[in-house]
């Protein structure tokens, strides 16, 4: 069988026309659209790698701030609470500070109204008693009473200490007008006659003396003189019990 050489080159130049123009027309459009389509799914899957590192670091910063608002609210409510506990704690003990000072007020009120009934009732006692007292013996007070009040009033006289028998000694010499002897009732003369030679012999020398009756003297004797006064009667001791006892009662 005889070769056709030419026939075989011809169809040798066809192939090689063929295969350049399949590589100029048809393999580079395929493969630069292949390179293409890889070059476009690389950016694609870089995208999307690029959008799910996104997406993870706004899921880890939505985490990280989800947490930070629970850690804040958490620390919002313990202050809170906190807060609440410590407002409660405020009214609580200025509801018990009002509640005790209110008691003690109260009780301090009491504690005054007590002691001034009491005073009351102390002053109102003391008072009847001391009237009674005086009535009783105002009714007593007679002849025979004065007459020992008398011997008593004279036997002052006698026993004066020397500073006041020297002031007294004193008043009798500045003194022109006669002085005064008071009493309850009205002295007979003989128990006058005591009294004047009393006073004479007590200060050696001739006294003025004035009698006169005072009610308001219960059972005693007074005897006055330019201010300076010597006295005994049951008025005076009545007198000085009834300080005794308010200051008694006043101090406690």
């Amino acid at each position: 069988m005889l070769i056709d050489w030419f026939t075989v080159g011809a169809q040798v130049i066809n192939f090689l026309v063929l295969v350049w123009l399949l590589k100029r027309f048809l393999y580079r459009p395929i493969l630069d659209a292949i390179d293409a389509r890889e070059q476009r799914i690389a950016a694609e899957l870089a995208d999307a790698d690029a959008k799910r590192a996104e997406a993870k670091q706004e899921r880890e910063t939505f985490q990280q701030k989800n947490q930070a608002f629970d850690e804040q609210r958490a620390t919002l409510l313990a202050e809170a609470t906190d807060a609440a506990k410590a407002e409660r704690q405020r009214l609580l003990d200025e509801a018990r500070q009002a509640a005790d000072a209110l008691r003690d007020k109260r009780q301090e009120a009491l504690r005054q109204e007590a002691e001034q009934l009491n005073q009351a009732l102390s002053s109102r006692t003391q008072r009847e008693v001391f009237a009674i007292a005086r009535k009783t013996l105002t009714d007593l007070a007679g002849a025979s009473l004065e007459e020992r009040l008398v011997a008593v009033f004279i036997e002052r006289l006698r026993t004066m200490d020397g500073e006041a028998h020297a002031l007294f000694a004193e008043a009798l010499k500045a003194n022109s007008d006669p002085v005064r002897v008071r009493s309850a009732f009205e002295l007979p003369p003989a128990q006058r006659e005591r009294i004047q030679a009393a006073l004479n012999g007590t200060f050696e020398t001739e006294v003025s003396v004035q009698f006169d009756a005072g009610p308001d003297l219960v059972g005693g004797i007074e005897l006055t003189a330019n201010g300076q006064r010597i006295g005994w009667s049951i008025q005076d001791y009545l007198g000085s019990l009834e300080q005794s006892v308010t200051e008694l009662l006043s101090g406690s």
